[in-house]
């Protein structure tokens, strides 16, 4: 049997920064449905089954403040805002996908 190390491990820093903005309920998908490109505020909230209106404002207010997404107004007529992932966003792309993958292999989905 393994020896067990008593020491307190501790979280590295930039794990637990990534975790404070990812770890938030929603967010991952939003990024996740932002790298198919730029998308509408009605698009997102299609894409993102279950989320409401207040929470996909709130959340894509949060990844803009991080620095993962940007927001666009056009003048228009008619006025219209969209989203996109910046180079940072982009970056997590194939993190979420490897995510994906381990939770595919790895993880019970149950039908609910």
């Amino acid at each position: 049997m393994a020896e067990i190390d008593e020491e307190s491990h501790v979280c590295d820093a930039a794990v637990t920064l990534a975790f404070s903005v990812l770890g938030k309920r929603w967010n991952g998908m939003i990024v996740s449905s932002l790298g198919g490109g730029p998308s509408t505020f009605v698009a997102l909230r299609r894409g993102v089954a279950g989320i409401s209106d207040t929470v996909l404002s709130d959340r894509l207010a949060g990844l803009a403040e991080a620095g993962l997404v940007a927001r666009t107004v056009d003048a228009g007529p008619p006025v219209t805002v969209s989203y996109a992932l910046t180079d940072s966003g982009r970056g997590l792309l194939p993190i979420l996908d490897q995510l994906g993958t381990w939770a595919s292999a790895n993880l019970e989905i149950r039908a609910r």
